[in-house]
């Protein structure tokens, strides 16, 4: 299960973001079912970034968001309103 979180980010906030981000993605390196995780930045819009997670199953990432909310809570206002979570398909 893939699981996309965007965010729209001032260039003022950069770097707040970025250490933000870091310790997002820590938090949910340490829940079960994590398999792995980055933060990226557009190439055609600086100022909209993604934290890209993959997890096991739904279930793992809906805890995981959970336990990370306190941590995930100061950069909540730059987050793009929109599904995050996305079950792989077979398109064959």
């Amino acid at each position: 299960m893939l699981a996309l979180i965007r965010y729209s980010v001032p260039p003022d906030r950069t770097e707040e973001f970025r250490r933000q981000a870091r310790d997002i993605v820590e938090t949910l390196a340490g829940q079960p079912g994590y398999v792995r995780g980055r933060v990226v930045r557009s190439v055609d819009e600086p100022d909209l970034w993604a934290l890209v997670s993959e997890w096991e199953g739904a279930g793992f990432y809906r805890r995981a968001l959970g336990a990370a909310r306190m941590v995930m809570y100061p950069l909540m206002t730059l987050m793009v309103n929109e599904p995050s979570a996305f079950e792989d398909t077979d398109i064959s």
